[in-house]
């Protein structure tokens, strides 16, 4: 490492532990739980990598975590940012084959450097190496979005003809609408704001219903007896899941990825539980790295790649931000609702 840099800009975290508060992933003044700072460049240990980042990617969960409302504690000090691309510069011991490759990774562990750095360090086997016509902006989200919208359509496709998709419009819900028509499935796609149906419906969904409309619950029944839907895949998890979950058909099972709605809400009909065999679960992709077996997962990171190399999926940028200018550009650029926020070097 003695030709890189000793030290880095950073964006570090302000907070440790847990909030012990739930208000959602909104953010009004990032300032509240970042501060830019220069921070010694990490040395790679065994097993480890160091990046030099070309793209981060900001993820509901990314807003989660450093806001100490996330399943895992916060570290006060550490770089944030789960997520992005870049190049390997340094390599420990087990490590050498990615030398020098471009790489999407994830990183985030208390002893690493987070993705929104301008190196980050991150194990080896959080790494996928990519192919040469994915961009850097598609490779900066290949992981935490792509994965998980295979994984959970996936579960929906085993699991019936249909599916319901909250939070339709966001880069997630883009990515599992066009996949489950490709893969045959009808969806029911969830949205705040009518504009977004026509955009959603050419994407191929099915039905595509704005939460906000007075009968929203009168349009949801109609949907779902039509087209019986197994599967409910929730990133807003608020009573308004709960109440389109009860007039979802026998077997129907809720499966929350997400929080960003912070209502708590109420379970109405503890019965259908019972008599209609529903169920309610949580995903979480960490755990399905950590389950899946290696090849199914080398079939998956195949095809996402692929995917995005042909252009049947891409990923919408609302914002670019420096790094120097996260800290003060953030909340605003969070409010850009038409793609993803993304921070450079």
């Amino acid at each position: 490492m003695s030709d890189l840099p000793q030290t880095m800009t950073a964006i570090l975290q302000t907070g440790d532990g847990y909030s012990g508060k739930a208000e959602g992933p909104a953010i009004a003044d990032a300032a509240e739980y970042l501060e830019t700072a220069t921070i010694p460049v990490p040395t790679p240990k065994k097993g480890q990598v160091l990046i030099k980042l070309r793209v981060a990617s900001v993820n509901p969960s990314d807003l989660h975590f450093i806001k100490g409302e996330y399943g895992q504690p916060r570290f006060k000090g550490t770089p944030a940012g789960f997520e992005g691309c870049g190049d390997v510069v340094a390599a420990g011991e087990g490590a050498e084959a990615l030398m020098g490759q471009r790489v999407s990774f994830v990183a985030g562990r208390p002893d690493h450097s987070g993705a929104w750095a301008e190196y980050a360090l991150t194990e080896a086997q959080m790494c996928i190496p990519l192919r040469p016509d994915v961009s850097d902006v598609d490779a900066s989200a290949q992981i935490v979005n792509p994965m998980t919208a295979m994984a959970m359509i996936e579960i929906a496709d085993q699991a019936g003809d249909a599916v319901v998709i909250s939070a339709a419009t966001s880069q997630l819900g883009k990515l599992m609408i066009s996949l489950a028509r490709d893969r045959g499935l009808k969806s029911i796609a969830l949205v705040r704001r009518a504009e977004a149906v026509e955009p959603l419906k050419a994407l191929g969904a099915d039905e595509v219903l704005v939460t906000t409309d007075a009968d929203i619950l009168d349009q949801f029944t109609a949907a779902s007896k039509a087209l019986k839907p197994i599967v409910f895949l929730d990133a807003v998890s608020d009573q308004l899941s709960e109440k389109l979950f009860v007039a979802m058909p026998t077997g129907a099972r809720w499966v929350s990825y997400g929080k960003l709605n912070s209502e708590l809400p109420q379970l109405t009909q503890m019965g259908q539980l019972i008599f209609m065999s529903k169920q309610i679960e949580g995903f979480w992709l960490t755990r399905w790295m950590m389950t899946t077996p290696p090849a199914e997962q080398a079939k998956v990171v195949g095809e996402v790649q692929a995917r995005f190399a042909d252009g049947r999926w891409k990923t919408d940028v609302a914002a670019t931000l420096p790094l120097a200018e996260v800290v003060s550009g953030l909340a605003a650029a969070l409010k850009k609702t038409d793609g993803k926020v993304v921070i450079t070097p």
